[in-house]
């Protein structure tokens, strides 16, 4: 069980002198506590050398040697209240110092005198110790200053409502991007304001799913019924604007989606959508997605879409997908690869996607390419693509010669075309590159500039993933199966199979003992036993997970196993091993991301936050931000009533408690299942209600 946090401040013990000085006494007894309470107050946060400098005497003396009182400092005299107070501390860091030297030797002549054969299980309880021993040296800190560096975080301006950092169009303009560039995501080295963004005013807390997906609030999105109605025609026909609510219709037979994507299908040679999956369709990259109802309709079929589309200051389809509880991230073609490996997707849709592939080359083709597996499909449907069309004009038939020339150059068949969709099959055979006449295309690129690693990285004009051992076609690794990688494929990763079976066994019992944990609280309005199944829809109000350090992709494995009806962020440190190709090849969704940097998203957008190990990663590392910064961030992109589970070892975990107290959350401490090493921290976001003005 966890141990209380405890504040206080220190004070000394003063014995008054005769009965005729007691009122002198008493008075200067207040003026003594009204100094000691200033330079209280003036201490900055506690950090981890706190404790030790409480065993080092303060030597500093006043200015020019006067003291308050214009006479000169004399710290020989004892007979004074100041000078028995500082002996009286002095003495106490000094008995600290001894019993800690005692303890440490004693320790020591201890262990070299056991048997060889216990030493190592004597080593793992000293271990232990010596970590309690600097939590307790920390909480002896807190209790000797108090507990001003516990102050709470400020809220947020209102400007910061719906604010995503590293995306300011006007700053970028400023340093002289242009050409598109002026929307990148462009961190830098500006500092963080560590404030807590609160909700719009008449925010609500968002519908369960599934309701959700296809219903939300006005007031919890940058989007007004004007800006509905102002929206082209395709828009208009996917939602329905009402008084409070946004209501999509991605499941109506009157709102074309379904049409579409029946098209599509029977384009490819397929029944219906429900065949995608048979075909080798799991994950598909949505291009400037619209509102999600391509891949809300596609989801009731087992099809996970990613939405991406470029930051909008007046407001964001990503945003409005992201509320419905679906996949979506920002993110942009203009000149950097997208965070994600080679062959990662089995599709790419790019309906009315406005981006101009014949730009740059075709530079943005090739990144479709690097991110289509082998055998995978590109969808391109425009206005532009309409042979019939009215109002093709001769830079858009332009465009359309390029792109069908420069994906046969590509190794790309062309399946079909019917009214504005086209749609491609990426080749499965690498002899296709090879049987292309050198003068035409992109060339092949080499190892060095073939990786996996694709962080702020420029485009490249070169074919990658031809040379990588994931070239397996899609039509040979179908859903569910590809979730449970073989021997062969595990060696391929440099895994060995009793490891991976170990850390699939480990999260099986983590999601059966989060879920123990979490739902007498989730499920509050619908009472069940740890243990019993979920309510069905639409009681399950945990939509999607951020797993901020997925590692294998464990934690989603588990989940679904387990039969939640959730999606996963599965997030790969950038300073960390890059197990981010296993995830997309286990037909899972995941991004490689520094967390010295605000994560690519809007305010308010998971339910859960998940990081298990994620401390043990960042420390003794040169970072560039603090765990108050990780954890800020983690409040921006976590909804109001959201959760928080932390899996670290004991003494990160005890290190990492007193932040929930900044960040405002209930949080409290639990033993882990299986190891003794390791402590659960669970928090809950509150929701606090911004005052209409």
């Amino acid at each position: 069980m966890s141990r209380p946090l405890h504040r206080g401040v220190s004070g000394g013990v003063r014995i008054s002198g005769s009965s005729n000085d007691l009122w002198d006494s008493q008075m200067k007894d207040k003026t003594e506590k009204e100094d000691l309470d200033r330079r209280g107050s003036d201490q900055s946060y506690v950090s981890l050398r706190l404790p030790f400098r409480l065993l080092l005497p303060d030597n500093s003396t006043p200015k020019n040697g006067i003291n308050e009182n214009g006479f000169a400092a004399d710290s020989l005299v004892s007979g004074t209240p100041r000078s028995r107070h500082k002996l009286a501390m002095l003495l106490l860091k000094f008995s600290l110092v001894l019993i800690v030297i005692l303890a440490l030797t004693g320790s020591f002549w201890w262990t070299i005198s056991i048997s060889t054969s216990s030493r190592g299980h004597i080593f793992h309880g000293y271990r232990r110790l010596q970590e309690q021993l600097v939590v307790d040296l920390w909480d002896i800190g807190e209790l000797s200053l108090g507990s001003p560096g516990l102050k709470e975080l400020e809220f947020c301006p209102l400007e910061f409502e719906h604010h995503v950092p590293c995306f300011n169009v006007s700053e970028n303009l400023a340093l002289g991007f242009s050409d598109g560039n002026e929307y990148d995501r462009i961190c830098g080295q500006r500092l963080r304001e560590n404030c807590l963004v609160l909700p719009p005013v008449k925010y609500k807390i968002p519908l369960r799913w599934s309701t959700g997906r296809d219903v939300i609030w006005f007031a919890n999105v940058k989007f007004t019924p004007q800006e509905g109605m102002s929206s082209g025609r395709v828009t208009k026909r996917m939602m329905m604007l009402e008084e409070e609510q946004i209501a999509f219709r991605s499941e109506s037979p009157f709102d074309g989606i379904e049409d579409y994507t029946h098209q599509i299908a029977e384009m490819i040679g397929l029944r219906n959508e429900s065949s995608f999956i048979h075909a080798g369709v799991r994950t598909i990259l949505d291009i400037g997605c619209g509102y999600g109802s391509f891949g809300a309709h596609l989801s009731s079929s087992q099809l996970l879409t990613m939405c991406v589309a470029s930051y909008e200051a007046s407001g964001s389809q990503v945003q409005l997908t992201i509320e419905r509880g679906l996949p979506a991230m920002l993110g942009s073609f203009t000149s950097k690869q997208l965070p994600y490996p080679s062959l990662s997707f089995d599709m790419l849709h790019c309906g009315w996607c406005n981006i101009d592939w014949d730009q740059k080359d075709g530079i943005y083709l090739i990144e479709v390419d690097r991110l289509l597996k082998p055998g995978g499909y590109f969808v391109w449907t425009s206005h532009d693509n309409n042979i019939q069309g009215v109002t093709r004009t001769k830079g858009n038939k332009k465009m359309g010669n390029f792109v069908r020339s420069f994906a046969e150059n590509l190794c790309w068949e062309m399946l079909s075309q019917q009214e504005e969709t086209i749609v491609w099959k990426k080749t499965s055979k690498r002899k296709c590159y090879s049987s292309r006449k050198t003068s035409l295309g992109p060339s092949i690129c080499s190892k060095s500039h073939d990786v996996e690693s694709p962080y702020y990285r420029p485009l490249q004009a070169c074919i990658g993933g031809t040379q990588n051992h994931r070239w397996i076609p899609i039509e040979e690794r179908t859903w569910p199966s590809r979730a449970n990688l073989n021997k062969t494929e595990l060696e391929s990763y440099g895994l060995h199979p009793a490891d991976f079976a170990e850390d699939t066994d480990n999260w099986k019992v983590a999601v059966r003992n989060y879920w123990s944990l979490l739902s007498p609280l989730i499920f509050s309005d619908h009472p069940k036993r740890p243990g019993d199944e979920d309510p069905s829809p639409p009681y399950n109000m945990l939509r999607n997970v951020l797993d901020m350090n997925a590692n294998f992709g464990g934690f989603n494995s588990a989940l679904l196993g387990a039969g939640k009806s959730v999606w996963v962020m599965n997030v790969v440190p950038t300073n960390g091993p890059n197990h981010l190709p296993l995830i997309m090849d286990r037909g899972f969704v995941g991004v490689l991301h520094d967390w010295c940097e605000a994560f690519p998203t809007y305010p308010r957008t998971y339910d859960l936050v998940h990081a298990a190990g994620l401390l043990s990663l960042e420390i003794g590392q040169q970072r560039r931000c603090t765990t108050l910064d990780l954890f800020t961030e983690i409040d921006r992109i976590l909804r109001p009533e959201g959760w928080v589970i932390i899996r670290d070892t004991a003494p990160l975990i005890e290190s990492a408690r007193p932040i929930m107290t900044r960040l405002k959350w209930d949080a409290r401490v639990v033993e882990s299942e299986s190891n003794s090493d390791e402590r659960l921290l669970i928090c809950q976001k509150p929701f606090f209600k911004r005052q209409a003005s």
